[in-house]
């Protein structure tokens, strides 16, 4: 039986350069491709791949995130990470993937790749061992300082910045929204807009606002609502269902 494979990748040419590797595999059968992460959700339901090579950094869903919500599902794909970034690839390769590329792709790794997914295919997929961080390290202006991922409510992009708000402290750092996001994998934390990422255990109730958008309400005095775009609101009310 052949390898049904997606790719979820929005550059062409990444795309392109990892088609033609994976047709030199005999038994590999391409679908349709995705070219973001909401997209991917809708295909794979649509065409149940056995296997998605997805991009960590993909516009509207992140790779990330969007494995997440495959992985919670009862019938889910086999994911194989390709990524550019390799310490990010390896946080989330513990968590829910078969294994990860690093970009541009070698011919050789893909081929190891490949024979694992095929020893994978042939025994029943185990469910993803959740290995949370205890410690996030957080360069905060000229300090470094640690901190529990667990209390951290929200962080919000503000320029170059990225301003991460916790219980008790707010902390600035260079660090990109969506290298926070891949390095709190693990924790229940959501990104409700491009410039969000909230901390659902945080969450007190939704607010209705206009065009299928929403504001959240934190828990505790004094929080700021917090946006949810249209586009995020329908996967955000699944996750607050699970």
């Amino acid at each position: 039986m052949p390898i049904r494979v997606m790719i979820a990748e929005d550059e062409r040419l990444a795309r392109e350069e990892l088609s033609y590797l994976l047709l030199q595999e005999g038994d590999v059968e391409l679908l349709p491709y995705a070219t973001n992460g909401r997209e991917l959700l809708e295909m794979v339901d649509e065409h149940e791949p056995d296997v998605v090579f997805l991009d960590m950094k993909m516009p509207e869903l992140e790779g990330a995130q969007a494995a997440r919500m495959l992985a919670s599902r009862k019938q889910h794909p086999l994911i194989v990470f390709c990524t550019a970034y390799e310490e990010f690839a390896i946080d989330a390769f513990k968590l829910y993937a078969v294994d990860y590329l690093l970009k541009p792709t070698e011919p050789k790794r893909l081929v190891e790749t490949m024979q694992r997914i095929r020893e994978r295919l042939v025994k029943p997929k185990a469910e993803p061992v959740q290995t949370k961080r205890t410690k996030l390290l957080v360069e905060d202006n000229s300090r470094l300082v640690v901190i529990d991922p667990a209390t951290i409510v929200y962080a919000v992009r503000e320029e170059r910045y990225v301003q991460i708000v916790t219980q008790t402290a707010t902390y600035s750092t260079r660090m990109t929204l969506t290298q926070l996001t891949d390095k709190l994998f693990a924790y229940d934390f959501f990104r409700t807009h491009k410039s969000y990422l909230v901390n659902l255990q945080f969450v007190s109730e939704l607010e209705p606002w206009f065009n299928g958008a929403y504001n959240l309400i934190l828990k505790g005095e004094g929080r700021p609502r917090i946006p949810v775009s249209r586009t995020s609101a329908k996967d955000l009310l699944k996750r607050l269902e699970e």
